[in-house]
């Protein structure tokens, strides 16, 4: 595999070889101070050109970042809207295990979405600042009463629909609604906990990658046990488990910041589930 400073020194060669290339900056972890470096850390790049067609419409330009494994278009998907006049990108797996994402922005899309980041190269001084190498734009916000009041809500609330969906025995309905409605809640009030004995000056990652570096060791550990494999048992089991220790870090929480927490929402909604799961369902579960 390739190193960084062998994969730095193609890709600012590559910029200052083409003309049409106007200044190039390194993007997410590999210039966040707060994160570990190793081998899968991805080179996110961006090259800053006047215009993006005749990288697209020709792009053979791209081999000579290395052997391509396989690769994506991301731009190129029918399920989300792109700008390819102002931005287009390609994910790149190379056979050395290296993986650059490269994008190629115009300089008005590239100031409109930089956050973190490292200017590499800069032709015609585009730039003010060489860097910004602060997560602050991270950095978790903190609550108030009523977005801590609409998560708790959130919460409690939409667990009539796994249990309905555990008694009728539409496991994958249950799933996602574990996973993309309710564990977001169950992530937010685990954030703002430990944000708030980090001044609210802290980040935990995408997806709460780095709740392991920060969170009560034993909670980290109840919250791991909250997923599950596809199995009503399993699921009305992980289900509970993800109902303590929601309530256990909500009363925490409101305790350190002064919230109302609504107790009674919480009891009911888990009485509630505790009725259904002794319920037998249409198909004898």
């Amino acid at each position: 595999m390739r190193d960084e400073l062998e994969m730095i020194r193609l890709i600012t060669d590559t910029a200052k070889a083409d003309e049409r290339i106007r200044a190039c900056y390194i993007e997410g972890s590999r210039v966040n101070p707060k994160v570990k470096k190793d081998r899968f850390q991805d080179y996110d790049i961006a090259y800053v050109v006047r215009e993006t067609r005749s990288f697209i419409e020709d792009s053979d330009w791209i081999r000579g970042f290395g052997d391509i494994m396989y690769m994506q278009y991301p731009d190129n998907s029918p399920y989300y809207p792109s700008d390819t006049e102002n931005s287009y990108g390609w994910l790149m797996q190379f056979e050395d295990g290296v993986r650059l994402d490269l994008t190629v922005k115009t300089e008005e899309q590239a100031k409109k979405t930089m956050d973190m980041y490292e200017v590499l190269i800069d032709k015609d001084g585009i730039f003010e600042e060489q860097n910004q190498l602060s997560d602050m734009m991270f950095w978790i916000e903190e609550p108030n009463q009523e977005k801590f009041d609409s998560t708790t809500n959130e919460f409690w609330w939409c667990l009539n629909n796994v249990a309905k969906g555990l008694w009728r025995a539409e496991l994958p309905y249950v799933m996602d609604m574990i996973n993309f409605i309710i564990r977001p809640m169950l992530v937010r009030v685990i954030e703002w906990d430990i944000a708030y004995d980090h001044n609210f000056e802290i980040s935990i990652g995408k997806n709460a990658k780095f709740m392991k570096d920060y969170a009560d060791p034993y909670d980290y550990e109840r919250y791991l046990a909250t997923y599950s494999q596809a199995q009503t048992k399993d699921i009305w089991d992980a289900t509970f488990r993800m109902c303590d220790l929601f309530d256990e870090i909500s009363k925490k929480l409101a305790g350190k910041m002064g919230f109302i927490y609504r107790e009674m929402e919480a009891r009911k909604s888990r009485e509630y589930l505790e009725n259904v799961s002794q319920m037998k369902g249409p198909f004898g579960i």
